[in-house]
């Protein structure tokens, strides 16, 4: 209970701190979208860019652990687009909230949590959940809703639309531009590293604060909406990976125990900066994120309690 508490109570404060900023006034209305600008533009590129370009492939390439992951993660998505598909919102909407139910928290609580649970073998873990969450699925999610922003009637045309569109998209050509940059074999320079360094270490106050900010600001009947999105994160979500991981792939002990503990983190704040950027679903998007992160103190404690009894 105090690894959990002492991942998940800076969280909590950085959000309070933004909530408290707006309601004080000392930050204006203006905040969080500008804020948020940042995040997209300038901090969370440079994390993806400097995650992939000081990587090799050999040491993600984890078949298994890969499957029983991301295969959680997509069948979420896909199961959670079509069921709100199917209740007649737009594409765009339902791309966002296909996100909010399988966009696990991996960069902000799953690498510090897994450190804590797992030891230092649960960094490796982690930091493949972090990529396919903040490259795949969100690149998956971002093509989905340019998708469904474009009105041309010829097929041809809507798909130039959504690659110039994603051409532009910093969060899917950064990853991108860090592979190109990791298949050439030489190291970023000391200055560049330490530029990506500064940038990247901005994203988590960054993001969190401007949710804080958000959520300062009243809205009415959001969190309905947002509560079946929570259950199908936080108990669909890992019951199907522990399913995958335990029974379907019979991962080793380290790589089942990560991906169980993993998928039961709380929805993270890609879905809420993509929402805000679109101009699309954020409320709905940010009491998602705040009220999974109030549950996932059950969830979390569960996972921790059947890791340790089965160790």
């Amino acid at each position: 209970m105090s690894s959990v508490l002492a991942v998940l109570v800076p969280i909590f404060a950085l959000i309070l701190a933004g909530f408290l900023c707006r309601r004080s006034n000392r930050l204006g209305p203006g905040a969080a979208s500008e804020m948020n600008k940042f995040v997209v533009w300038l901090c969370l590129p440079a994390l993806l860019f400097k995650a992939t370009a000081t990587s090799s492939w050999a040491v993600f390439w984890q078949p298994g652990f890969l499957a029983a992951f991301a295969g959680g993660c997509l069948l979420i998505f896909a199961t959670t687009m079509i069921w709100r598909l199917r209740q007649r919102r737009s594409l765009p909407a339902a791309s966002i909230d296909a996100l909010s139910a399988s966009y696990a928290n991996t960069g902000y609580m799953g690498i510090p949590l897994c450190l804590l649970v797992l030891g230092e073998e649960g960094l490796e873990p982690a930091l493949i959940a972090t990529l396919v969450v903040v490259c795949m699925l969100f690149a998956i999610a971002v093509i989905c809703i340019e998708a469904g922003l474009q009105n041309e009637r010829s097929l041809g045309r809507a798909v130039l639309t959504v690659l110039t569109a994603l051409a532009k998209n910093p969060l899917v050509i950064s990853p991108l531009a860090g592979a190109l940059w990791a298949a050439t074999g030489l190291g970023l320079p000391a200055m560049a590293l330490r530029f990506l360094d500064l940038l990247a270490a901005a994203t988590v106050p960054c993001a969190l604060v401007s949710l804080g900010l958000f959520l300062a600001q009243r809205q009415e009947g959001e969190a309905a909406g947002a509560w079946p999105l929570v259950i199908v994160k936080m108990v669909g979500q890992p019951l199907l990976t522990g399913f995958l991981a335990y029974r379907v792939f019979q991962l080793p002990p380290l790589w089942a125990n990560a991906a169980l503990l993993l998928s039961a983190l709380p929805t993270g704040t890609g879905p809420f900066m993509l929402a805000e950027y679109y101009a699309r679903e954020a409320p709905v998007a940010s009491r998602t994120i705040l009220i999974s992160t109030l549950c996932s103190l059950a969830s979390l404690s569960a996972c921790i309690y059947w890791i340790g009894n089965s160790a």
